[in-house]
């Protein structure tokens, strides 16, 4: 049942649907992975990591609550879930423990890297089907694109 009525067309629901129910799946296992690190990182730049992580955390939640209202917008229900993040994800697990601060970078590298590959595959399949879709995606690409460069920045 859906109550709202989309403008886009089944087809080009589907895709935008797919689109935007992944990114908000890899937006909401960032903020957690980002934030679970934040809680054991350990090391001589504890705190500045500390703090970019933070960074990291609020970038995701906040455009993960734009992808999910936009979601709702053209008809599509988000999902959220644990059980849907957890199966859904591209951000590979995160060892328990603390985290030395040089790990913690890597981490997020590699994170970010995984999320932004398939942010760039998003904004190329929503280029027909819903440009204010992929307008979406590309502002979310570029805040998370930088979040990267600053996290390599770290490890150089």
């Amino acid at each position: 049942m859906s109550v709202v009525k989309s403008s886009l067309s089944e087809a080009d629901l589907k895709t935008v649907g797919n689109a935007l129910q992944g990114a908000l799946v890899d937006l909401v296992d960032l903020s957690l992975v980002a934030k679970q690190v934040h809680w054991n990182v350990v090391g001589p730049r504890f705190r500045s990591v500390h703090l970019q992580l933070d960074e990291v955390v609020l970038t995701a939640r906040q455009h993960s609550d734009v992808v999910a209202e936009r979601a709702s917008a053209v008809g599509v229900n988000p999902d959220g879930r644990a059980a849907s993040v957890a199966s859904g994800s591209a951000i590979g697990d995160v060892p328990s423990g603390w985290i030395k601060d040089v790990d913690a970078v890597k981490i997020l590298v590699d994170a970010l890297g995984a999320v932004i590959a398939r942010m760039r595959e998003r904004i190329e399949a929503t280029d027909e089907p819903d440009p204010v879709t992929q307008d979406i995606l590309i502002g979310l690409t570029a805040d998370l694109e930088k979040h990267a460069w600053m996290f390599q920045a770290e490890s150089a």
